[in-house]
């Protein structure tokens, strides 16, 4: 049986490092015997379909994309979420999450390999700048747009943790669960 995913790559195209075209990747995904692939934008956010489970297809990809691409692998990790998972990260969020764009940055960190209590230790939200909610597997972050040079948020990227992390705008984590459907819907 085939199983929907929606794959979150880390380390792709982010900063000039580990360039890698999304063309090159969809290609390659279906080369190693994954089927429907397709991606959004270039920031490494795949769909695909595998008669694999999660974990399975997780190290499948993990371990052969750095071999194919010559990527530095300390950066590479791969999240695999069922439509089930996105559909719960989307319905759960914080009461007003992603209702006021024109004012402020959401943000949700997907968290690989880490729990919520370890990810919480490197967030420092400055207070009338930041918020964040914690929740199963990911953590919401609300940045004030004024402000954002004055967030504290970019800071985790300096930390061990954030190697177990990925972010996603809001709108892009909505836009993955309407392609995820929209695949599913036409049978593809």
């Amino acid at each position: 049986m085939l199983n929907t995913y929606v794959i979150l790559l880390r380390g792709i195209n982010v900063g000039g490092k580990n360039i890698l075209p999304m063309a090159d990747l969809r290609y390659f995904l279906e080369e190693i015997g994954f089927s429907n692939v397709s991606t959004y934008i270039a920031s490494g956010n795949v769909i695909l379909e595998s008669d694999l489970p999660p974990d399975i297809t997780k190290d499948q990809i993990e371990t052969a994309l750095p071999k194919k691409f010559q990527l530095d692998n300390s950066y590479i990790k791969a999240l695999v979420l069922s439509e089930n998972q996105l559909r719960s990260i989307i319905a759960n969020k914080p009461e007003g999450f992603g209702e006021q764009p024109e004012i402020y940055h959401y943000d949700v960190f997907f968290l690989m390999d880490l729990d919520v209590s370890q990810a919480l230790l490197v967030f420092d939200p400055r207070e009338g700048v930041d918020r964040i909610w914690p929740s199963d597997g990911v953590i919401y972050t609300q940045r004030l747009s004024s402000q954002r040079t004055r967030s504290r948020l970019t800071k985790i990227i300096r930390t061990q943790a954030y190697k177990s992390m990925t972010i996603r705008n809001w709108n892009t984590t909505k836009q993955l669960l309407t392609m995820v459907i929209k695949m599913r819907s036409s049978g593809q």
